[in-house]
């Protein structure tokens, strides 16, 4: 029994400072960004223990359960067709796949917008072999990030990432008879495993360079109101405080409104870490696609014309 309990109130511990405290200390933010199964792979032992001494399966059972949630294996919204297809892929400069295949990949994806980061091919002809392969978009392109469009593109402009050589693309598209801002956008990654060389330091200024590339973005979000979508590797798991930060600038994850599953776009560490947020703008479908020549999946959404979330206002989060 004391097992059991032990068990699910450390799932609770770890979800609530994942979530609520994140990447406000050190501890906290490796709660947030480690793989969520982690906290999942005691639960069967759990389990078998408390049925074996008759005693405490069912608050075994609550801490499995609690565990399954947070790691989005019970994740499951209603889904429906949309008039906005959005797809973002990190294509890992072209070193895991061809032109051909990638190309092929997002024409099978249909998506009105195309969000690419890590553009900056390996090989000097596969830029204009990816192209090749995408008729009918309109290209816009920054450091390390690319943005084809379908629809009219009246406008882009390109903002310094702190801390990194890349720029943040915003394309200024019409949809619907409407401007819409869209921000294509990859983010530093918070090196978490410097911990396992006690290089702490390392991982607060990765940390804290994190938190200035979302405090420019949150700044641009708040630049001007109307429709306004963010997409791209944003290297952050769906918790923890700079996920929260980046929802209430540009709206709530599509993924969390409208996905089923876990959603791993990096699937080798079993992390959802690529992301599509938008504000005045009703997500219907989120899915991850089928591998596509990287060591991200394509994540497509499809919208609708809503006001599910304004500027200033506050989005839930979800595990």
């Amino acid at each position: 029994m004391r097992l059991a309990w032990t068990y699910l109130l450390a799932v609770a511990a770890v979800w609530f400072l994942g979530n609520f405290v994140g990447e406000g200390a050190v501890p906290t933010l490796l709660l947030a960004y480690a793989p969520p199964l982690l906290w999942l792979l005691p639960a069967p032992f759990v389990l078998a223990w408390a049925l074996w001494r008759r005693r405490g399966a069912g608050v075994a059972l609550a801490g499995m359960l609690l565990a399954m949630w947070g790691a989005g294996l019970l994740h499951w919204r209603p889904q429906q067709d949309g008039t906005l297809r959005v797809t973002t892929l990190n294509v890992s400069r072209g070193r895991l796949g061809t032109p051909e295949g990638i190309a092929a990949a997002l024409r099978a994806a249909d998506a009105d917008l195309l969000l690419l980061q890590e553009t900056n091919f390996t090989r000097p002809e596969f830029r204009a072999k990816l192209l090749a392969g995408l008729p009918g978009y309109t290209v816009q392109t920054g450091q390390e990030v690319m943005t084809l469009s379908r629809l009219p593109v009246e406008a882009a402009h390109r903002y310094a990432l702190p801390g990194s050589e890349r720029t943040i693309l915003e394309v200024r598209v019409r949809w619907r008879g409407q401007r819409l801002r869209v921000v294509n956008a990859h983010l530093g990654t918070v090196l978490v495993s410097s911990v396992l060389k006690g290089d702490f330091a390392r991982v607060r200024r990765t940390r804290d360079t994190r938190t200035g590339q979302v405090r420019v973005l949150s700044g641009l979000a708040g630049q001007e109101p109307g429709p306004l979508l963010l997409g791209g590797d944003l290297n952050t798991p769906p918790r923890g405080l700079l996920y929260r930060q980046l929802q209430r600038a540009f709206g709530p994850d599509a993924f969390d409104r409208a996905g089923r599953g876990p959603g791993w776009t990096f699937p080798s560490l079993l992390l959802r870490i690529d992301h599509v947020m938008a504000r005045n703008l009703s997500p219907t479908r989120a899915q991850v696609l089928p591998p596509a020549g990287s060591d991200h999946r394509p994540l497509l959404v499809e919208y609708r014309e809503g006001r599910l979330f304004s500027s200033g206002s506050r989005s839930p989060s979800s595990p």
